[in-house]
């Protein structure tokens, strides 16, 4: 088995729970610093997920299903509730989030534009990673390795959507993660808890009402154009 092979199987069967944020030990490839983990009495590896601690086979299973946030802008104001959640929860310095939200429109007509990583199925920057650092987890979202990123800055030049933060005391290249240990526990990002106009909407794409929406015809893609194909991210413009 190759080197790269042998990167990428450890890099899918690494269950993040919790915020990869620089401040804690680093812990195995793949897996970011601040998790945790615990042993059980036979010696089994557990994985905390949310509130629940699953043995590594289990945690594995539970997150195969994709995952959907659809944000209709119909209902935003851009009060920036989630941008201030997601500093808060990813432990960024004030002023700095993963989402950024730009006002569009005219004075008359104004709405926003919230911005973020869309965990697109073709990543650039996950092509362009040098070392494997960025990598697609089995749900889909694409996760950071900051025990491999080298801080090239290859991947802030090439994503189009602006999504990510590089850290320079660590020398990582940060970005949303979609609060993965809270989604696998059953919970949902802090950015989407945060939101009080209902403009988050975050599910497994299985869900009922969520395969309802996605089928409906009124959710688009950011920037199609771009090919890019977000995998996660999905927008309900103004007027659908």
């Amino acid at each position: 088995m190759s080197d790269n092979r042998s990167m990428e199987s450890s890099q899918e069967d690494a269950i993040p729970v919790a915020s990869p944020m620089p401040g804690a030990q680093a812990g195995e490839a793949g897996i970011p610093r601040r998790v945790f983990l615990g042993a059980g009495l036979a010696g089994t590896l557990l994985v905390a997920v949310g509130s629940r601690f699953l043995s590594h086979d289990q945690a594995t299973v539970e997150a195969t299903s994709d995952y959907a946030l659809i944000l209709d802008l119909n209902k935003c104001v851009g009060c920036r509730a989630c941008e201030q959640a997601c500093t808060e929860r990813n432990q960024l310095p004030e002023g700095q989030s993963f989402i950024h939200i730009l006002p569009k429109g005219d004075p008359d007509s104004r709405w926003f534009l919230p911005i973020q990583c869309q965990h697109c199925q073709d990543a650039p920057c996950v092509k362009v990673c040098p070392a494997q650092a960025t990598y697609r987890h089995p749900t889909g979202v694409i996760l950071v390795d900051e025990t491999a990123c080298v801080g090239c800055k290859y991947c802030v030049v090439a994503c189009p959507y602006d999504a990510r933060i590089y850290e320079e005391h660590a020398g990582v290249a940060y970005k949303c993660w979609l609060c993965l240990d809270r989604v696998l526990g059953g919970g949902a990002p802090a950015c989407v808890d945060a939101c009080v106009t209902g403009t988050r909407i975050f599910g497994r794409r299985s869900d009922p009402a969520i395969a309802r929406l996605l089928e409906s015809g009124r959710v688009q893609a950011l920037h199609p154009e771009l090919g890019t194909k977000p995998g996660v991210l999905a927008y309900i413009f103004p007027g659908a």
